[in-house]
């Protein structure tokens, strides 16, 4: 293959049992003989011990386990050499270096082993981004999400469904194309009938809640209500660190401030906001504004309640789904009954930690609940690049089916169903997207 040979740490850097440096090109088994003084690379896939030299001076860098993957049989398709080196940062960077001074070697860029894969035939785009999103996890529920794209549950659907319009596309234009010729009567009607059930089933798909997205991003839940009710106390108990300042002065919390958790296995973000009431303080009045916004925003709103305070509270606004509570217990000589509440308040002290735990596995509840709203069906969609190209495609497909029926011409069809299939094939990289390449493995770290 007539491209660079590159290399990089596949490890995260540190002190650690051992380091791992890929290196992936036409020039890997010369970068081995090199390193080995002239050793040729081991059998396929058998981990051989052997001791890697400076080219220069002859000294010993590392006694280190060597793996070789000749094209196609590697991650990328090409010639692929694994060096598992004693995880000192001396010895790593002492190869590294060794490595950079080969003439036919250089360092990869973020995500560059992974784009090879997918130039190479290896994996589809949506299997490159699990790659980048099973590295990144860091909950369960993240790790199951990524490892099913990965193994190409999401990119099956979408190449099934581009392969679909594909074939009605091609009727469409055998009807222009040979407009002369006998053609069945009812070809353009299965046409028509195939590309409705399509259109419902990627409507299907978006009507999703961004159930993937959240569980890759996380699921945001905002504490909400009026000053000094404690909200900023209750993030400091849920993070189990002071991550906000709590004082008696109501307004205390300005800005919105966001601590991760994880809840039951999945990513939570937990959004502390400033008390929602009437000030003349310009500053707090754009701490109630983005509060107000982090509100509406927000996947499940915690309201907190004063349980000391019997007044109705004028400046929340509850939703169905609203969550509750009823914070400072501990004040009263018995539960509150809180008038005027189309809810039941979950009663807490966030003082003497009564009815915390109760509240985090509420919380582990209602986003399992979130989670699964749609696991019984298609893999969820995990990116906005997906739901924006899926959006583009249904348009594609509603212009197709009214440029039908109203007998605009099959042209106008064919052209519409081939827009339509092109934003399928740029979600699986079925397209040339040479731009979104550069987009999508900038994000990757090094060495993956």
């Amino acid at each position: 293959m007539d491209r660079d040979t590159i290399f990089a740490p596949s490890t995260a850097p540190g002190r650690a049992g051992i380091a791992v440096v890929r290196i992936s090109g036409p020039a890997a088994a010369a970068a081995l003989a090199l390193l080995t003084r002239g050793g040729k690379p081991p059998p396929p896939r058998v981990a051989t011990l052997a001791n890697l030299s400076a080219a220069e001076s002859t000294e010993l860098l590392d006694r280190a386990m060597v793996l070789w993957f000749p094209a196609p049989a590697s991650f990328t398709g090409e010639d692929v050499l694994e060096l598992h080196l004693h995880g000192g940062t001396a010895v790593t960077g002492a190869v590294l270096e060794e490595l950079s001074r080969m003439p036919s070697l250089r360092p990869a860029g973020p995500g560059e082993f992974t784009r090879r894969a997918f130039e190479g035939g290896k994996l589809d785009l949506t299997e490159a981004e699990a790659i980048a999103d099973l590295v990144d996890a860091e909950t369960a529920g993240q790790r199951r999400q990524a490892l099913r794209q990965m193994q190409g549950a999401l990119g099956s659907l979408y190449e099934s469904w581009r392969e679909q319009l594909v074939a009605a596309l091609a009727h469409v234009e055998a009807v222009i194309d040979f407009s002369e010729e006998e053609i069945p009567d009812d070809l353009l009607s299965r046409v028509i009938a195939s590309t409705q059930a399509i259109r419902d089933d990627i409507a299907r798909h978006l009507a999703d809640g961004g159930v993937g997205e959240r569980i890759r991003s996380g699921f945001r839940i905002a504490l909400t209500g009026a000053p000094n009710v404690g909200k900023s106390s209750l993030l400091n108990a849920l993070a189990k660190r002071d991550v906000a300042i709590v004082t008696d002065i109501p307004g205390t919390t300005r800005d919105v401030i966001e601590v991760p958790m994880d809840l039951g296995g999945y990513a939570a973000v937990i959004v502390d906001t400033a008390g929602l009431r009437e000030t003349s303080d310009v500053v707090e009045q754009e701490g109630v504004r983005r509060a107000r916004a982090a509100a509406d925003e927000a996947d499940l709103r915690l309201v907190m309640i004063d349980a000391g305070d019997q007044v109705a509270v004028e400046h929340v606004i509850f939703r169905d789904d609203d969550l509750v509570v009823v914070n400072k217990i501990d004040l009263l000589p018995s539960p509150p009954a809180h008038a005027g509440l189309a809810s039941v308040g979950l009663p807490i002290s966030v003082k003497t930690g009564a009815g915390i735990d109760g509240l985090v596995q509420l919380l582990v509840g209602r986003v399992k609940a979130l989670a699964d709203s749609h696991a019984d069906e298609a893999p969820p969609l995990t990116r906005l690049r997906h739901r924006l190209a899926l959006t583009a495609c249904l348009e594609g497909l509603e212009r197709a089916l009214a440029g039908a029926a109203d007998g605009r011409g099959v042209e106008l069809v064919a052209e519409d169903l081939r827009l339509a299939a092109r934003g399928l094939g740029g979600i699986t990289g079925r397209v040339d997207v040479e731009e979104l390449l550069d987009r999508i493995f900038s994000e990757f770290c090094i060495g993956k």
